[in-house]
Protein backbone atom coordinates (compact mmCIF):
# COMPACT_ATOMS: atom_id res chain seq x y z
CA UNK A 1 0.00 0.00 0.00
CA UNK A 2 2.96 2.57 0.86
CA UNK A 3 3.54 2.48 -3.03
CA UNK A 4 0.00 3.32 -4.10
CA UNK A 5 -0.61 6.32 -1.42
CA UNK A 6 1.21 8.47 -3.36
CA UNK A 7 -0.60 7.80 -6.57
CA UNK A 8 -4.28 8.28 -4.78
CA UNK A 9 -4.27 12.56 -5.96
CA UNK A 10 -3.35 11.29 -9.40
CA UNK A 11 -6.73 8.92 -9.29
CA UNK A 12 -8.49 11.76 -7.66
CA UNK A 13 -7.78 14.10 -9.88
CA UNK A 14 -8.31 11.60 -12.96
CA UNK A 15 -12.03 10.98 -12.12
CA UNK A 16 -12.89 14.85 -11.37
CA UNK A 17 -10.67 16.05 -14.62
CA UNK A 18 -13.22 13.79 -17.14
CA UNK A 19 -15.96 16.62 -15.99
CA UNK A 20 -13.55 19.67 -15.56
CA UNK A 21 -9.52 20.23 -15.73
CA UNK A 22 -9.75 23.17 -13.31
CA UNK A 23 -11.33 20.68 -10.32
CA UNK A 24 -9.57 17.97 -11.45
CA UNK A 25 -6.25 19.72 -10.84
CA UNK A 26 -7.61 20.74 -7.44
CA UNK A 27 -8.71 17.32 -5.98
CA UNK A 28 -5.18 16.52 -6.86
CA UNK A 29 -4.07 19.24 -5.31
CA UNK A 30 -6.24 19.04 -1.88
CA UNK A 31 -5.51 15.14 -1.80
CA UNK A 32 -2.10 15.53 -2.60
CA UNK A 33 -1.55 18.05 0.55
CA UNK A 34 -4.01 16.07 2.65
CA UNK A 35 -1.72 13.14 2.54
CA UNK A 36 1.67 15.85 3.07
CA UNK A 37 -0.24 16.94 6.00
CA UNK A 38 -0.90 13.39 7.58
CA UNK A 39 2.73 12.35 6.67
CA UNK A 40 4.31 15.27 8.21
CA UNK A 41 2.18 14.95 11.59
CA UNK A 42 3.44 11.70 11.73
CA UNK A 43 7.40 12.79 11.24
CA UNK A 44 7.71 11.05 7.68
CA UNK A 45 11.24 11.66 6.20
CA UNK A 46 11.49 14.45 3.81
CA UNK A 47 13.24 11.49 1.36
CA UNK A 48 9.48 9.38 1.46
CA UNK A 49 7.62 12.31 0.56
CA UNK A 50 9.35 13.03 -3.09
CA UNK A 51 6.46 11.82 -4.82
CA UNK A 52 3.41 13.14 -2.96
CA UNK A 53 5.52 16.75 -2.90
CA UNK A 54 6.15 16.14 -6.84
CA UNK A 55 2.73 15.86 -7.05
CA UNK A 56 1.41 19.03 -5.29
CA UNK A 57 3.60 21.22 -7.63
CA UNK A 58 2.45 19.73 -10.42
CA UNK A 59 -1.30 19.62 -9.76
CA UNK A 60 -0.38 23.28 -8.84
CA UNK A 61 0.99 24.55 -12.21
CA UNK A 62 -1.69 22.59 -14.29
CA UNK A 63 -4.20 24.42 -11.75
CA UNK A 64 -3.39 27.84 -12.69
CA UNK A 65 -2.50 27.15 -16.14
CA UNK A 66 -6.23 25.47 -16.93
CA UNK A 67 -7.40 28.35 -14.99
CA UNK A 68 -5.58 31.34 -17.08
CA UNK A 69 -5.94 29.65 -20.60
CA UNK A 70 -9.20 27.49 -20.55
CA UNK A 71 -9.62 27.15 -23.86
CA UNK A 72 -5.57 26.03 -24.18
CA UNK A 73 -4.70 22.51 -25.48
CA UNK A 74 -3.95 21.85 -22.06
CA UNK A 75 -7.06 19.86 -21.27
CA UNK A 76 -6.19 17.45 -24.82
CA UNK A 77 -2.42 16.86 -24.06
CA UNK A 78 -3.24 16.70 -19.56
CA UNK A 79 -3.03 12.71 -19.81
CA UNK A 80 -0.18 12.72 -21.35
CA UNK A 81 1.76 15.41 -19.27
CA UNK A 82 0.65 14.10 -16.00
CA UNK A 83 2.87 11.04 -16.63
CA UNK A 84 5.56 13.23 -18.74
CA UNK A 85 5.87 14.80 -14.90
CA UNK A 86 5.87 11.16 -13.46
CA UNK A 87 8.35 10.01 -15.24
CA UNK A 88 10.86 13.24 -14.91
CA UNK A 89 10.06 12.29 -11.36
CA UNK A 90 10.99 8.91 -11.38
CA UNK A 91 14.26 9.13 -13.75
CA UNK A 92 15.10 12.83 -12.09
CA UNK A 93 15.13 10.89 -8.29
CA UNK A 94 17.41 7.72 -10.00
CA UNK A 95 20.18 10.70 -11.63
CA UNK A 96 20.61 11.65 -8.03
CA UNK A 97 20.73 8.38 -6.47
CA UNK A 98 17.48 9.05 -4.56
CA UNK A 99 14.91 6.83 -6.07
CA UNK A 100 11.70 8.02 -4.92
CA UNK A 101 10.79 4.44 -3.66
CA UNK A 102 13.83 4.39 -1.01
CA UNK A 103 11.99 6.70 1.92
CA UNK A 104 8.65 4.94 0.76
CA UNK A 105 10.46 1.15 1.11
CA UNK A 106 12.32 2.85 4.35
CA UNK A 107 8.83 3.15 6.16
CA UNK A 108 8.19 -0.94 5.49
CA UNK A 109 11.04 -2.49 6.44
CA UNK A 110 13.45 -2.29 9.66
CA UNK A 111 16.06 0.43 9.76
CA UNK A 112 19.05 -2.72 10.45
CA UNK A 113 18.75 -3.19 6.30
CA UNK A 114 18.88 0.58 5.13
CA UNK A 115 22.24 0.43 4.96
CA UNK A 116 22.61 -2.58 2.78
CA UNK A 117 24.03 -2.63 -0.77
CA UNK A 118 20.98 -4.38 -2.08
CA UNK A 119 18.58 -2.02 -0.35
CA UNK A 120 19.08 0.49 -2.61
CA UNK A 121 19.70 -1.63 -5.65
CA UNK A 122 15.99 -2.92 -5.31
CA UNK A 123 15.02 0.26 -4.73
CA UNK A 124 16.49 1.23 -8.00
CA UNK A 125 15.18 -1.57 -10.07
CA UNK A 126 11.96 -0.53 -8.71
CA UNK A 127 12.35 3.18 -9.43
CA UNK A 128 13.49 2.31 -13.22
CA UNK A 129 10.35 0.47 -13.67
CA UNK A 130 8.05 2.81 -12.80
CA UNK A 131 10.01 5.20 -14.93
CA UNK A 132 10.05 2.97 -17.55
CA UNK A 133 5.93 2.62 -16.88
CA UNK A 134 5.15 6.28 -17.30
CA UNK A 135 7.42 7.17 -20.08
CA UNK A 136 5.83 3.47 -21.62
CA UNK A 137 1.94 5.52 -21.31
CA UNK A 138 3.80 8.98 -22.29
CA UNK A 139 4.95 7.58 -25.79
CA UNK A 140 1.97 5.87 -26.27
CA UNK A 141 -0.79 8.43 -25.89
CA UNK A 142 1.17 11.03 -27.89
CA UNK A 143 1.22 8.39 -30.84
CA UNK A 144 -2.51 7.52 -29.99
CA UNK A 145 -3.26 10.98 -30.40
CA UNK A 146 -1.78 11.71 -33.13
CA UNK A 147 -2.68 9.21 -35.25
CA UNK A 148 -6.27 9.45 -33.82
CA UNK A 149 -5.99 5.60 -32.64
CA UNK A 150 -9.17 4.20 -31.00
CA UNK A 151 -9.40 4.78 -27.50
CA UNK A 152 -8.82 1.19 -26.46
CA UNK A 153 -5.25 1.34 -27.67
CA UNK A 154 -4.82 4.57 -24.46
CA UNK A 155 -6.49 2.56 -22.10
CA UNK A 156 -4.32 -0.63 -22.99
CA UNK A 157 -1.13 1.94 -22.89
CA UNK A 158 -2.21 2.65 -19.46
CA UNK A 159 -3.01 -0.90 -18.20
CA UNK A 160 0.23 -1.97 -19.43
CA UNK A 161 2.26 0.80 -18.22
CA UNK A 162 0.88 0.64 -14.51
CA UNK A 163 0.38 -2.75 -14.00
CA UNK A 164 3.65 -3.97 -14.97
CA UNK A 165 5.29 -1.98 -12.21
CA UNK A 166 2.95 -2.72 -9.93
CA UNK A 167 3.44 -6.90 -10.10
CA UNK A 168 7.84 -5.93 -10.68
CA UNK A 169 7.66 -4.36 -7.48
CA UNK A 170 5.31 -6.87 -5.50
CA UNK A 171 8.09 -10.04 -6.59
CA UNK A 172 11.21 -8.14 -7.31
CA UNK A 173 12.45 -7.92 -2.93
CA UNK A 174 11.48 -11.73 -2.64
CA UNK A 175 12.95 -12.73 -5.73
CA UNK A 176 16.32 -10.79 -4.57
CA UNK A 177 16.17 -11.47 -1.37
CA UNK A 178 16.20 -15.77 -1.99
CA UNK A 179 19.09 -15.43 -4.25
CA UNK A 180 20.73 -13.49 -1.29
CA UNK A 181 19.74 -16.06 0.75
CA UNK A 182 21.28 -18.94 -1.04
CA UNK A 183 24.36 -17.43 -1.70
CA UNK A 184 24.80 -17.03 1.89
CA UNK A 185 23.83 -20.71 2.53
CA UNK A 186 26.31 -21.79 -0.17
CA UNK A 187 28.99 -19.72 1.67
CA UNK A 188 28.23 -20.94 4.59
CA UNK A 189 31.17 -22.77 6.77
CA UNK A 190 28.61 -25.92 6.85
CA UNK A 191 28.27 -26.18 2.93
CA UNK A 192 32.09 -25.94 2.56
CA UNK A 193 32.67 -29.45 5.14
CA UNK A 194 33.05 -32.30 3.10
CA UNK A 195 30.69 -34.62 2.61
CA UNK A 196 30.84 -38.83 3.29
CA UNK A 197 29.91 -40.57 0.37
CA UNK A 198 28.35 -43.72 0.77
CA UNK A 199 31.38 -45.87 -0.47
CA UNK A 200 33.20 -44.13 2.20
CA UNK A 201 30.24 -44.63 5.15
CA UNK A 202 30.87 -48.44 4.17
CA UNK A 203 34.67 -48.31 3.89
CA UNK A 204 34.52 -47.33 7.96
CA UNK A 205 32.94 -50.50 8.69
Amino acid sequence: MGYLRGFIPWIASGVVSSFDLRWGALAGFLTGMHLLVQDLRRRVEADSLILEISSICYFAVVGVLAVLFPHSALETYQDALSFTWLALTAWGTLAIRRPFTLGIARRQTPPEVWNLPGFYQVNAAITAAWGAGFTFIFAALLIAHFTEAPAWVGITAHVVGLVAPMIFTSRYPARVQARMEAAAAAQSPDSLLPQATPRGRHAQH
